[in-house]
């Protein structure tokens, strides 16, 4: 941050003076205003950082002061300076807009205390507006990236419902902004009352909140663009063991068990490996949170991956991948809207899009996808493919 500029507004001329030499000697570019309207044309023109303000003054009000300094600029940061008497006033102060207030006779050493949190206030609104800003500068970029992919797929179903898909996103991103204003409002008052668990909790919001804006993104991105399927020969258990692994910390996080059932005679073949991978953490993932949940706390909760290679006499043979959870299972309702767009049954925490990526990724590659569940016992998922290749 440059160099602190506090203007300090108080009709005890030699009081303002004297304070104003005193915080020059360590550096801080100081100016007077002896009066409230002097002070508000000064912040016109000369516009400081930190405003130390004097609560009583014979011709404006410290409050009216105050609200004029906020209404012209909400980022300059107001101390107050008041009596024993006047802390009715004080806390009003607090509520109009003032990140801190002291009692005369005025310390220096807690006024440069109430100036260091006004700076690291500032510091922080500042952060926070670059977050804001390169946050808007994503969304615009990603936003043309969508019009480009929605522009290309014109003519595909998926934009034949374009007015549900808006409304989906619409309601889940008016959740994001309502996270990321509770989050603002916890840092603000973090700061003005000096209570840094409050400031961590709210910035802990803001950053969750980010990261959800750019997971709907990229979940968005996924589900708009056609991708071509890239098969290379791989071993399907291999994918599996290393999905698992990638899963193992959110499930042991949630006591939930992850096991895996590999058929031993599942040997390589030519699959489109980033595709299955991104099908199974989606479907482990989802079976994890099934797990969450569900009512029944007495259970051993467990996510099971198993693989099989299935002969069919009409198609060949085929590999199914299958995630078995003994979660809360599912109503006749959830099932009749699974793959709706932007339907989630996890309060708030996912996007929707998941199951619809997992399906289209299936679809792509000229698989089937298919699930079975029952309220209370759990759900399976299985996922058929066509072995295009084996090797001994």
């Amino acid at each position: 941050m440059s160099e602190m500029k506090v203007l300090i507004v108080d009709d005890e001329v030699e009081f303002a003076s004297t304070l104003a030499e005193r915080l020059e000697l360590i550096d801080i570019v100081a100016e007077t205003a002896n009066n409230g309207k002097d002070a508000l044309s000064t912040i016109l023109v000369r516009p400081p950082d930190v405003v130390i303000l004097d609560l009583k003054m014979p011709d404006l009000s410290g409050l009216k002061v105050l609200h004029g300094i906020k209404s012209h600029d909400p980022s300059i940061e107001v101390i107050m300076l008041t009596g024993y008497g006047d802390m009715d006033s004080a806390i009003e102060a607090l509520k109009y807009g003032a990140s801190d207030f002291i009692t005369k006779p005025v310390r220096l050493e807690v006024l440069l205390l109430a100036i260091d949190r006004a700076k690291q206030k500032i510091a922080m609104s500042r952060q926070l507006k670059d977050y804001t800003k390169n946050l808007e500068q994503k969304i615009e970029e990603r936003t043309l990236e969508l019009r480009q992919a929605q522009e290309e797929l014109m003519a595909s179903e998926r934009l034949a419902t374009i007015g549900e898909t808006v409304a989906g996103l619409a309601h889940y991103i008016k959740n994001i902004l309502t996270g990321l204003r509770g989050g603002r409002y916890m840092v603000d008052v973090g700061m003005a009352k000096g209570k840094p668990r409050m400031l961590q909790d709210g910035w802990g919001m803001v950053r969750r909140n980010i990261e959800k804006v750019s997971g709907l993104v990229l979940d968005l991105l996924k589900y708009s663009k056609e991708r071509m399927p890239e098969p290379t020969v791989c071993s399907p258990n291999k994918i599996v063991l290393e999905g698992v692994e990638l899963m193992r910390a959110k499930a042991g996080q949630h006591g939930v068990k992850l096991s895996t059932d590999l058929d031993p005679n599942l040997k390589e073949a030519l699959l489109d490996q980033d595709g299955i991978n991104d099908i199974l953490l989606n479907l482990i993932s989802n079976a994890i949170d099934a797990c969450l949940y569900d009512t029944d706390t007495a259970k051993d909760w467990e996510v099971k991956v198993r693989t099989r290679l299935e002969s069919d006499a009409g198609s060949g043979e085929a590999i199914l991948f299958q995630v078995i959870d003994n979660g809360a299972g599912m109503t006749d309702e959830v099932k009749a809207k699974l793959f709706s767009r932007f339907f989630s049954t996890k309060a708030g925490r996912g996007t929707g899009l998941g199951l619809l990526i997992t399906q289209k990724i299936v679809s792509e590659q000229g698989g089937a996808l298919s699930f079975e569940s029952e309220v209370g016992q759990g759900t399976t998922f299985s996922v058929r493919f066509k072995r295009s290749m084996q090797k001994s």
